[in-house]
């Protein structure tokens, strides 16, 4: 598994690049080589924010942890990224290591399976709008997004409402299967 370390607003220390690269790299147990993972170190004004994304086989598992320091955010991230590994172990341990699980967890003591259900179906017609629109209606509902059509061309587009409490807009990207 590669890692790959992206910083903003701070620069890593070497002692933390190699924390970081040795804690991480005890992920490999689940990965095959191919896989990517990029470690995302952001400083705030009192806070930091850990961020560690995985990237194999067209799939994607990801985590992240607000605190006051860099390393007992990573500390507090690691189990976060590895309960999902396991939350979602039915569907990707194909797509895994093998006996990836063989050995137990490496960051966090119990197991977890969580197998969720849809408890709900819903349908409505997507209304061509623009960004702004969306938005606006975004707002007005109280949801935390909003799915729509773009009036200039035709695509779905997700607006969601993010942590800072601005708002995001999804693209969805058509990607071919292998």
């Amino acid at each position: 598994m590669r890692i790959e370390i992206s910083e903003k607003n701070c620069k890593a220390s070497e002692k933390l690049v190699g924390v970081v690269n040795k804690k991480v790299s005890r992920l490999d147990k689940y990965f095959d080589e191919d896989a990517v993972c990029t470690v995302y170190l952001k400083q705030d004004s009192k806070f930091v924010k850990t961020e560690i994304t995985v990237y194999y086989k067209g799939n994607m598992v990801r985590a992240e942890v607000t605190g006051d320091n860099f390393y007992d955010a990573i500390d507090a991230v690691l189990p976060k990224i590895e309960k999902q590994i396991y939350k979602h172990k039915t569907k990707i341990e194909g797509k895994l290591k093998k006996d990836a699980f063989a050995q137990g967890q490496l960051f966090f003591g119990e197991e977890v399976f969580f197998r969720p259900e849809p408890v709900k179906t819903k349908t409505f017609e997507l209304v061509p709008m623009t960004t702004e629109e969306a938005a606006e209606q975004l707002d007005l509902l109280g949801h935390s997004f909003y799915i729509f059509q773009d009036a200039e061309t035709g695509e779905v587009r997700v607006v969601y409402l993010r942590a800072s409490g601005d708002i995001g807009l999804i693209i969805p990207k058509k990607v071919k299967k292998d």
